[in-house]
């Protein structure tokens, strides 16, 4: 219809449209199969496909079809094809780059849930992008020489500060801000890319602005990947790899942590620990196996797991032993949650049976530091276990796991 109003045949439009429409499915057709598909914008490889497949290669087909059928109607010659097909394909290609980031992005992330202090730098990246395109791009400040400088690259910091600090949409965004006053600035023949004719100024400006696009969103997914394998590092650094739970690191940190809250809230706040070993496991290992000596203790994991609050902090201490810190709970709350744990690993069906033994340390009534309360609950746990061997010993023949 838009060709059809500005002089052009029904045969034509048609044929342009036909072009734009196998354009748009090669181009979706490419990036599902080669990109990953909407998370394209995920891995600096992905970036880069989507711009070869879909930016380059699949914007060849509406200028080919296009352009073909406008030159056979007589409504351009042929002597231009070259140079109109270019102008063409790179306004496409350019189109893709700019363009497609924001729409997919902004239609497939999660909603933004951010605070007042990202929207306020936010707020000021656009604000300061802005006034410097409008500078560069439009002549907003009238500068005598400007012309002759490569002030174009005075935007390219902007568009780090949203690629390291705002992320992908952010960055997406601010390119479409910076593009749209670039080719405003341009057609009125203003800017550092205004320097010959309009049709060669666009040319230059779509080359510069799709560069940009690409580099800038490839730096964005390589800063997302650094940022998730720092994320990965830093829990790996503080839990236990075979159960999931927090690892003595951690532990220790939680412990001193709670001391210190303990210690600021004064005398009415205190908190206990428990610490627990799991019994015979070493004749587990011997009569069954390493790996269902492990998986043991990933049911005693996943029992701690399912019986602890969510301030609680359940961690492997080392080997067979772990640990629980209880903030502002009482001995007595301890020992229930001592119970509720033995019960629900007596209920537990799958071979072999488990069991633990427990020691209760509450603060500061058995120690005022963390290696105080981790001796003082050892030392309980110790009895126990003891008592447990003997009943066991008692009551089993030797060898015999109950």
């Amino acid at each position: 219809l838009a060709n059809l109003t500005t002089h052009g045949s029904l045969p034509t439009s048609l044929c342009i449209g036909l072009g734009n429409t196998l354009e748009g499915l090669l181009g979706a057709m490419l990036v599902n199969r080669y990109a990953h598909g909407r998370m394209f914008f995920v891995r600096p490889r992905d970036i880069v496909a989507f711009a070869v497949l879909a930016a380059l290669l699949s914007t060849t087909v509406s200028p080919t079809i296009g352009l073909t059928s406008v030159a056979m109607a007589g409504f351009a010659r042929w002597a231009d094809y070259g140079h109109v097909w270019l102008t063409w394909w790179l306004g496409d290609a350019a189109g893709d780059l700019i363009v497609a980031p924001v729409l997919v992005l902004w239609s497939t992330a999660p909603p933004l849930r951010r605070n007042r202090r990202w929207l306020l730098e936010a707020a000021a990246l656009l604000a300061g992008l802005s006034l410097v395109s409008l500078i560069v791009f439009d002549g907003f400040i009238p500068i005598a020489g400007i012309e002759r400088l490569p002030v174009e690259f005075l935007c390219v910091p902007f568009l780090f500060w949203a690629a390291f600090r705002l992320g992908r949409r952010a960055l997406a965004t601010c390119t479409l801000v910076l593009s749209l006053i670039a080719i405003i600035g341009t057609l009125r023949g203003l800017g550092p890319f205004a320097r010959g004719p309009t049709n060669e100024s666009l040319l230059l400006l779509h080359a510069f602005l799709a560069v940009q696009a690409v580099t800038m969103l490839a730096a964005a997914a390589v800063v997302r990947q650094f940022r998730e394998a720092e994320s990965h590092l830093r829990r790996q650094a503080v839990r236990d790899e075979l159960t999931g739970l927090a690892n003595y690191r951690c532990l220790m940190g939680s412990l001193e942590a709670e001391i210190r809250r303990a210690q600021r809230a004064g005398a009415g706040r205190g908190f206990s620990m428990l610490l627990l070993d799991m019994d015979r496991l070493k004749q587990i290992n011997d009569r069954y196996g390493h790996l269902v000596g492990n998986r043991a203790l990933c049911r005693l994991a996943e029992c701690l797991r399912a019986s602890c609050r969510v301030t609680d902090t359940a961690a492997r201490f080392g080997g067979d032993e772990f640990a629980i810190i209880l903030p502002e709970t009482s001995e007595a709350g301890a020992r229930q949650l001592a119970e509720r744990i033995s019960a629900r690993m007596a209920a537990d069906e799958e071979a072999p049976r488990l069991s633990v033994s427990v020691g209760v340390a509450v603060y500061p009534r058995d120690g005022a530091t963390a290696e105080k309360l981790l001796t003082s609950a050892d030392r309980e746990l110790y009895r126990n276990k003891a008592a447990v061997r003997a009943a066991t010993a008692a009551a089993a023949p030797v060898g015999e796991l109950v």
